[in-house]
């Protein structure tokens, strides 16, 4: 078997499958263009459409077959961080054959094939240790027997290749209906030494983590619908494709022979760094190290793409990772520069495959400094004050941790509920999750009125209040000019409307410059000159979502939802497109001169803009 670097896998995965004819594709954006959805979770996201027949493969791509190395982030399993397989930032290496014609797409044999082709000759990982997992077929779907018998004539002995249910081995649709199939999924066996010695031990072990899966091969042949007779069924698609998927840090792992991704090239220079500013050891300390090296590089890889720290959506997890990462820095009692020192080491790792990310160094450094600084304090307070707290009641006999205590602490102090949670466990401690959402709740419907004002500034507008409306609709030429100056990692964290001025409130790093200011007004005065037409509709939220509107508060929004479009008449061009209980101007002709009066900080990372018509 083939020791390799996380450089050398990826360059070798791609340069394979080009001269099998695939296009190499770059990665998409962590933050994909689908706001129904927080993150990047997998490869075929960005084909998601050409999967489903609705997208035309050949116009855009100009073939079939295309492959990438695909930046992912998930958060399903973050209690988890800290085994020897779970991470929330890791790459994915993929490759598709989308649809089927007479020009040599592939489908079950030829995936299989060129997944066999490629561990076995570029990789050298011996037959012995492979083993295979196929569907095993339900009262919808037949048993995948093709691929069994495409295994077993490539060498794969019939005792390794084991049959699972839809749990293990079908994968979709992502929502309730959509495209999905069964898939073979590839197990390597780490050895006896991992394992339970259970008789039948095998992949998907509940005992044991000897065999690791290392590349999903799916076979996307049906889409499931709702039934008029019974909640779903099944249908056949008018084509077949493949989607194929392989974890770069589990694979890592394997070529370089460590018992985890966390002691290969793309963590191990972490946890070195670690151990320098740490009173600790990795061998002592294991979970700590490995939570705090997974956290700190996921968070730089968000940062990087334009999420700030928040209490909503995606900014939420990134508060969360960053939170979790200090708490345990204290675990291992280390030096207050740490969390600085990672960041540097994890640019220093990816700065060639990823240079974005050495191009945002200075924003990264003060997000997390910023949150670090903020947090600290508070983390000292609640972490005490908690512990008193669990003490009195384990002296009680109690063992819940009410959801108004966990409120509270989310409250005063910034603790997540998961950090509480966390916490609490390390005592024998359990928290009420559901009275913590009734409080939570409770909290929201006080602050209703404030929130009114922070989404649309200004509560229930007045149809007589016109200059109000017209500040309005300028606030949402605001929004889009910020967006297309500064990029789209701008997001909307506030703003507040009287019959004066406007206040609008922002996510960015760093103070504007007067070149950027003349250029967003500029553009927002262009946009008035031009006339742009003000349209509304109403839609369902998830609808909305879809079709671009932005919707950075979806938690607060309704079912149905007024949709406002500022757009060009002649030209059909939409300027802005957002979800917003309104009301505003018919045409952007009727707003005057726009023109911002004042620009500054409002918080770690937040802008604040003061603009006004005259």
């Amino acid at each position: 078997m083939k020791h390799l670097n996380s450089r050398e896998i990826r360059t070798i995965f791609l340069d394979f499958f080009q001269k099998k004819g695939h296009r190499i594709v770059p990665s998409s954006a962590l933050v994909p263009k689908d706001q129904s959805v927080l993150f990047t979770t997998a490869g075929m996201q960005q084909f998601s459409l050409y999967l489903a027949g609705e997208k035309d493969v050949l116009e855009d791509f100009g073939t079939r077959h295309l492959a990438s190395v695909q930046k992912c982030f998930r958060t399903d399993d973050i209690e988890k961080i800290g085994d020897d397989t779970h991470h929330t930032f890791f790459e994915m290496l993929g490759n598709w054959s989308i649809g089927q014609d007479e020009k040599g797409s592939y489908f079950k044999q030829g995936a299989i094939e060129l997944a066999y082709e490629f561990l076995n000759s570029k990789f050298q990982i011996p037959d012995s240790r492979l083993w295979i997992t196929v569907f095993k077929g339900n009262k919808e779907i037949p048993k995948d027997e093709e691929s069994k018998k495409i295994w077993q004539k490539l060498g794969i002995p019939k005792e390794r290749i084991r049959e699972f249910g839809p749990e293990d081995n079908f994968w979709g649709p992502v929502g309730e209906t959509g495209v999905c199939g069964p898939n073979t999924e590839i197990y390597y066996d780490r050895g006896k030494e991992y394992g339970c010695g259970r008789e039948g031990c095998g992949p998907n072990c509940p005992y044991c983590n000897r065999f690791v899966e290392i590349w999903n091969l799916v076979f996307i042949e049906y889409k499931r619908v709702i039934s008029s007779t019974s909640k779903y069924k099944y249908v056949l698609l008018p084509q077949k494709s493949v989607d194929t998927g392989m974890g770069l840090e589990r694979v890592a792992a394997i070529l370089q022979n460590k018992p985890s991704a966390y002691e290969t090239d793309l963590f191990f220079p972490l946890i070195k760094e670690m151990e320098k500013l740490s009173s600790f050891t990795y061998e002592q300390l294991p979970k700590a190290y490995r939570i705090i090296a997974d956290h700190i590089r996921g968070a730089v890889f968000l940062i990087s793409e334009g999420i700030l720290p928040s209490n909503l959506g995606q900014g939420y997890i990134l508060r969360r990772l960053l939170r979790r990462a200090i708490r345990y820095s204290r675990r291992l009692k280390a030096k207050s520069e740490i969390l600085i020192s990672l960041v540097h080491k994890t640019i220093e790792i990816y700065k060639d495959v990823y240079p974005q990310l050495q191009s945002s160094q200075a924003e990264i450094l003060t997000v997390i400094q910023n949150e670090q600084e903020k947090f600290s304090k508070a983390l000292t307070r609640g972490l005490k004050n908690l512990k008193l707290q669990i003490l009195k009641l384990k002296s009680q006999q109690i063992k819940l941790l009410s959801g108004k205590t966990v409120f509270d602490f989310y409250q005063s102090y910034g603790f997540p509920i998961e950090l509480t949670k966390e916490i609490a466990q390390e005592y024998g401690m359990k928290i009420d999750e559901k009275g913590f959402k009734e409080e939570f709740k409770k909290h929201q419907e006080v602050s209703r009125k404030g929130a009114e004002r922070k989404f649309g500034g200004h509560g229930q507008l007045t149809s007589d209040n016109f200059q109000i409306i017209k500040l309005h609709t300028a606030t949402h030429l605001l929004h889009s000019a910020l967006r297309q100056i500064l990029g789209s990692q701008v997001r909307q964290m506030g703003s507040d409307i009287n019959e004066k001025r406007l206040r609008f409130d922002f996510s960015f790093p760093r103070k504007l410059t007067n070149e950027e200011i003349k250029k967003i007004e500029d553009l927002v005065n262009q946009k008035i000159k031009e006339n742009l037409v003000v349209k509304k509709e109403e839609m369902k939220c998830e609808k909305a979502i879809k079709s671009g509107a932005l919707a950075f508060f979806k938690e607060k929004y309704p079912e149905v939802v007024s949709v406002y479009t500022i757009f060009n008449p002649k030209t059909k061009e939409v300027f802005s497109k957002e979800i917003c209980a309104g009301p505003h101007v018919s045409s952007t002709g009727q707003l005057g001169r726009f023109k911002i009066i004042k620009e500054q900080s409002s918080g770690a990372g937040i802008r604040r803009i003061k603009a006004v018509l005259i």
